[in-house]
């Protein structure tokens, strides 16, 4: 899916109905010193077993590459805990009953663990380097792009939100008598074409996205004789 190892979005399937998500890639947070942006892989959810073992929530379509044992990661968590600018280093990724789970050093227990729950996971990449996969985007490549509505300029990507059933690009648009912000679904079927060197994205967004619809009474409250008119 479209900020996130995209930073790599999880393979979330879409809703029932609806088409799966295009990934957007992984927006970088902030670019640090070392002059490359930190994407976002992966957030620690859940304590597993007595080991130290930590459930995943995954925002990469590469797991078994991002979490080899030796990753290293930066991590975003509180002031105040234990952890807050120490660096995680993965001991071992496997799944467990379809779940990512990994072990990483310096956790060796059931506490230990708990003291990282809700923490992200952050890696420095380049942000010239370009997604391994086909229709796939860093968020930083998105933000910034024009939007594209039958040859006019309708808006500006500002950012990207990543949900479980898909991905929204959320637009700021042109006109000033609309919304401040647009969210626009990340699927092909509304977002046909990405063109990152043109600085552009093409939308054929579904009637009141982008404007408010007309509604039945202003349509057709005057079409015909109303109750109480004389015949």
């Amino acid at each position: 899916m479209t900020g996130e190892d995209r930073a790599d979005r999880p393979t979330d399937p879409a809703e029932p109905g609806t088409e799966k998500s295009r990934p957007a890639k992984a927006a970088g947070k902030a670019t640090p010193p070392s002059g490359t942006t930190q994407l976002r892989v992966g957030r620690l959810v859940k304590a597993h077993g007595l080991k130290g073992a930590i459930k995943l929530e995954l925002y990469t379509d590469d797991p078994e590459g991002r979490f080899a044992p030796g990753a290293t990661f930066t991590l975003q968590v509180p002031e105040s805990s234990p952890w807050h600018g120490k660096p995680l280093t993965v001991r071992e990724f496997k799944w467990m009953n379809s779940h990512p789970v990994a072990f990483f050093e310096g956790v060796e227990d059931r506490t230990a663990a708990e003291q990282l729950i809700r923490a992200i996971l952050w890696i420095d990449e380049d942000p010239q380097a370009a997604p391994a996969e086909d229709d796939a985007w860093y968020d930083h490549q998105l933000v910034g792009l024009d939007v594209i509505r039958d040859d006019a300029v309708v808006g500006r990507v500002v950012r990207v939100d990543h949900l479980p059933a898909q991905d929204l690009l959320i637009v700021r648009p042109v006109s000033a008598t609309g919304p401040e912000e647009v969210l626009v679904p990340f699927v092909k079927a509304i977002v046909p074409e990405v063109d990152v060197a043109a600085g552009r994205i093409v939308v054929t967004p579904p009637a009141g996205l982008f404007e408010e619809v007309p509604s039945d009474d202003e349509d057709h409250g005057e079409s015909g004789p109303q109750p109480g008119d004389d015949a």
